[in-house]
């Protein structure tokens, strides 16, 4: 199973690809995509859709696995990743892939066996299941990988299967 991992965002949205087989995840690719704070809002959804499809086309993935949204304080901030992470979920759509959602919450236990573990602890743990020679950056990339590492766990598992079904 290919897994890809977003983490939705307005000016980074953090990517990463993983092949699941056997319980073995081996990372394809991971990156992130930015958007300059200047331009117009619609501009910046246009990227994150355009550069998502090239990803989707490019790996091919069989499931999206993306982070439900966290309402932080700052509303504004909280409007635009939304509309940021509804592009991601129509884009999905189009291309036909389906998508899986997760809390902060169920990915940091899924990764640290903790809820509120800390984001250097998701880090150190995304480094080690991948067993890569650097902590990914940005740390939206982290939790891009953290999100598909967490599908792949939860869509290995019958509990998993029946929450997602």
């Amino acid at each position: 199973m290919i897994i890809l991992g977003i983490d939705p965002g307005i000016a980074i949205v953090g990517w990463g690809v993983l092949s699941c087989e056997n319980g073995r995840m081996t990372p394809l690719g991971y990156g992130s995509i930015q958007t300059e704070a200047g331009l117009k809002v619609e501009e910046r959804l246009c990227r994150i859709h355009k550069t998502l499809t090239d990803i989707i086309h490019h790996f091919k993935p069989d499931v999206l696995s993306v982070e439900e949204l966290f309402w932080n304080t700052n509303q504004k901030t909280g409007i635009v990743v939304a509309e940021a992470r509804g592009v991601i979920l129509l884009t999905a759509r189009e291309e036909g892939v389906p998508v899986f959602e997760y809390t902060p919450l169920q990915v940091k236990q899924a990764i640290v066996g903790y809820g509120r573990a800390e984001k250097r602890q998701v880090i150190a743990m995304v480094t080690a299941v991948l067993n890569l020679k650097k902590p990914p950056k940005p740390d939206d990339t982290a939790d891009a990988l953290a999100l598909a590492i967490c599908h792949g766990h939860c869509a290995a598992s019958k509990l998993g299967r029946f929450y997602n079904s």
